[in-house]
């Protein structure tokens, strides 16, 4: 009897705090998004910049964001950004996209790449963020 109270307990705290790592992962990626403010925006009125504006951009094909001069190679990758694309992108934009402006030497730290994919993941393709 006491095991199957502490494995409930241990399930409901479990359940109870997930909402709250995800904050957690969600804030650590707006913090790591810093790096990225330089060259893009992103969120309500968010417009490009030396980079595109990344409102959504889990699903958006590269190369489309309207209004943004990209290079061919961007928009002759073929890709459809999603979680596992941009992830593994970030860490070596050049070497994922021969030719791309996007000058940024990547992110190598696992728990960081997932916690910035977490922040830019919540906006829609309006700035908002999705409920």
């Amino acid at each position: 009897m006491t095991k199957l109270t502490f494995g409930a307990l241990t399930i409901l705290t479990v359940i109870a705090t997930a909402p709250a790592a995800m904050a957690q992962d969600v804030a650590a990626g707006k913090t790591s998004f810093n790096k990225c403010l330089a060259c893009h925006a992103i969120g309500e009125g968010a417009k490009n910049k030396v980079g595109p504006e990344l409102n959504g951009l889990n699903g958006r094909k590269s190369g489309t964001a309207p209004d943004y001069n990209y290079s061919d190679a961007n928009k002759n990758s073929g890709i459809t950004w999603d979680e596992a694309t941009f992830k593994e992108y970030i860490k070596d934009p050049k070497a994922k996209i021969p030719g791309t402006k996007m000058a940024f030497a990547g992110i190598k730290n696992e728990t960081e790449i997932n916690n910035l994919w977490a922040f830019l993941a919540q906006y829609d393709k309006d700035g908002k963020i999705k409920q």
